[in-house]
C-alpha cells in the first residue's frame, strides 16, 4: 500500500490475505478485515466531504464499539488529526478541551448530544455528529452515503496523527502532539519486541481514549493481523469465558486485582495465554506474585506516557531477561533513557533521580504551548517525564529501570491519570473551603485512591459526604476523591508549602481509602 508514513496505511500491511477472516469479535457480532478497510474508508470520505482545513482535529467523546475504532482509523486515513476524549468526561471538562483544539468535527455519544451540541455552537464547532456504542447514530446515517473505499491521504511522518490531552500540576491540561511517525515507530518497536503474532488472539477490555487501549493493544493487534475479543470493559465473567481462547491480554493492574478475587480463575483458563501485559499504574509485588503463583504466568510490566508512547518493557522472550516485578525493563529498541540529578547531570547505577528519554516515539511539543515545551525538555533534546527512577540496583540488572515516584504531583488510580491540582481548585471554589491539599494513597484494588484534606473557613462546617456528592456533578468519576478528610490546617514546611507527604503518611491505606 501506498503512503505507509501513514499510520494507517502502515498498520493495514499487517492486514491477513484472507480479508474476510474476522478481526474483532464483540458479544454481538464479528467484524472482518474488510469491514474495517471499508467502514474507515467511509468514514475518512465524510471527513473528506466535508472541506475540512488541513490539520482539522477530530474530538471524538464515545463508548467503546469497534466504530469508534473504525472512526480512529478514518480520521487518519483522511489525514486529520484524532482527539480522543475520556467519556467520563463533564461539559465543564470538555468545554477546555473543545475551546483549546478548536476541532472542526465532534462526535459525541447520542445521550450527551444536548449539551454537546450547547458547547458546539458557543465555540464555532461546525460539525457534531452522534455514534453510540451499537454502532449507530447521525456518524453512522451519514457516513453510509460514502464509498466504501478510500485512497488513503499521503503524509509526512512528522505529519500530527492524534493530540492526547495530559495535565501537570499547574491544572491546565496539554495536548501532547503525536505524529504518524511517533505511532508507527512505538508499534513497530512493540510488534519485535513483544514478539506479537497473527495466530494471536487480544483480549481487549481497555478504553479506546488513550495510549494503552488504543496505540498499544489495537494498533498491535491491528499490524500483526491478529484477532481481537473486543469487550465493552472490564467483565470477570466474560474474561473468563473468554480467555482460553485468547493468547494475549494487556490491562491496568486493577484488571489481575479482580481476576486473582476471583476463585474461579487459575491455570485452566490461562493455559493458551502467551503474554499478559500490565500498565498505567504500578502493579503491586503482591498481585505479581500472586498472579505467577496462581496462573503460572509472569506479568510483563511497561513503562510509557502518553508524549511517548512506550518507553521501557520487561522482556517477552526469556533470553533477553527475566521479567522483575517492580521494574518497568529495559530501555526497549529505539529508546534512550538516562536517570540525572536536578542540575541534569547523570546518576551511577543504583541512584534514584529524573527520568529523561529520547527517541523515535517521543512527541514533538505541547499544543499551543511553545513555552512549555521547551521547558519540558533539555538543552540537548531529552524530555523530562517527571518521573523518578533508578537503574539496578540489588537483585536488578543494571540495564532495568525501577519508577520509584514521580516528581510531579501525579496521581494513577485504576490506570488515569489524575492531576491533584485541578481538583483542588474545584474543592476550593465550593462554599464554606479556605484551602485543600489532594493526594493519592496506596490503594490494592486501584493501586492509588484519591483523597483530600480540606480546611473550613473561619466559623464554616463542612459535610464531607454532601461535598463527595457535589463533585461527582463536576468531575469524571475517577478524579472525585474516596474519602475527604475535614482538618483545622494542612502541613507545612518552613517555606509555607504544603507538606504531602506528611499527609500521605498519616492516611490509612489499601482498601481503607474506598
Amino acid at each position: 500500500m501506498k503512503n505507509d508514513a501513514n499510520v494507517y496505511a502502515w498498520l493495514a500491511q499487517g492486514f491477513p490475505e484472507d480479508r474476510s477472516a474476522t478481526a474483532i469479535q464483540t458479544p454481538q457480532r464479528g467484524y472482518s478485515w474488510n469491514d474495517i478497510d471499508e467502514l474507515s474508508a467511509r468514514y475518512a470520505g465524510l471527513l473528506g466531504a466535508l472541506n475540512l482545513p488541513a490539520g482539522a482535529r477530530v474530538a471524538v467523546q464515545v463508548e467503546k464499539s469497534p466504530e469508534a475504532l473504525m472512526l480512529y482509523l478514518g480520521t487518519l486515513r483522511a489525514g486529520f488529526v484524532y482527539l480522543p476524549l475520556n467519556n467520563a468526561y463533564k461539559a465543564a471538562e470538555v468545554e477546555y478541551f473543545l475551546a483549546d483544539a478548536e476541532p472542526s468535527v465532534v462526535v459525541c455519544d447520542g445521550s450527551s448530544a444536548g449539551w454537546m451540541q450547547e458547547l458546539a455552537d458557543r465555540l464555532g464547532v461546525a460539525n457534531l455528529y452522534t455514534l453510540d456504542a451499537d454502532g449507530t447514530g447521525t456518524l453512522a446515517v451519514a457516513a453510509a452515503s460514502q464509498p466504501d473505499t478510500f485512497e488513503t491521504a499521503a503524509v509526512a511522518a512528522d505529519d500530527l496523527a492524534a493530540i492526547l490531552y495530559t495535565s501537570g500540576t499547574t491544572g491546565r491540561s496539554k495536548g501532547a502532539m503525536l505524529s504518524h511517525g511517533n505511532l508507527v515507530a512505538s508499534t513497530r518497536t512493540l510488534h519485535d519486541f513483544w514478539q506479537w503474532r497473527r495466530d494471536d488472539v487480544l483480549l481487549h477490555m481497555l478504553p479506546i481514549f488513550h495510549v494503552h487501549g488504543l496505540f498499544v493493544a489495537a494498533h498491535g493487534a491491528l499490524r500483526a493481523g491478529a484477532r481481537m475479543i473486543w469487550l465493552p470493559g472490564l467483565d470477570i465473567d466474560q474474561a473468563l469465558h473468554h480467555l482460553p481462547q485468547c493468547t494475549v491480554m494487556m490491562g491496568v493492574p486493577t484488571y489481575y486485582v479482580r481476576l486473582l478475587a476471583d476463585p474461579r480463575f487459575g491455570r485452566p483458563q490461562c493455559a493458551g495465554m502467551r503474554l499478559f501485559v500490565s500498565g498505567s499504574a504500578p502493579l503491586l509485588m503482591d498481585t505479581f506474585n500472586a498472579f505467577r503463583e496462581r496462573t503460572g504466568h509472569t506479568i510483563l510490566e511497561r513503562y510509557g506516557m502518553s508524549e511517548t508512547s512506550m518507553l521501557t518493557s520487561n522482556p517477552s522472550d526469556p533470553a533477553l531477561g527475566p521479567r522483575l516485578g517492580g521494574t518497568v525493563g529495559m530501555p526497549l529498541p529505539g529508546v534512550s533513557v538516562r536517570v540525572m540529578d536536578g542540575g541534569d547531570q547523570p546518576l551511577p547505577v543504583g541512584e534514584t533521580g529524573y527520568v529523561q528519554v529520547r527517541g523515535a516515539t517521543v512527541f514533538s511539543g505541547y499544543w499551543r504551548m511553545p513555552e512549555k515545551t521547551r521547558e519540558e525538555f533539555t538543552a540537548d533534546g531529552w524530555f523530562r517525564t517527571g518521573d523518578m527512577g533508578r537503574f539496578g540496583g540489588e537483585g536488578v540488572p543494571d540495564d532495568y529501570l525501577t519508577i520509584v515516584g514521580r516528581s510531579k504531583d501525579l496521581i494513577i488510580s485504576g490506570g488515569y491519570n489524575v492531576y491533584p491540582k485541578e481538583i483542588e481548585l474545584a474543592i476550593d471554589e465550593m462554599p464554606g473551603v479556605a484551602e485543600s491539599a489532594v493526594i493519592g494513597v496506596a490503594h490494592a484494588d486501584f493501586g492509588e485512591a484519591v483523597v483530600a484534606a480540606v480546611v473550613p473557613r473561619a466559623g464554616a462546617e463542612l459535610n464531607a459526604e454532601a461535598m463527595i456528592f457535589e463533585l461527582k456533578g463536576r468531575l469524571a468519576g475517577f478524579k472525585v476523591p474516596k474519602q475527604i478528610r475535614i482538618v483545622d490546617e494542612l502541613p507545612r514546611n518552613t517555606m509555607g508549602k504544603v507538606q504531602k507527604n506528611v499527609l500521605r503518611q498519616s492516611w490509612p491505606a489499601q482498601g481503607d481509602a474506598r
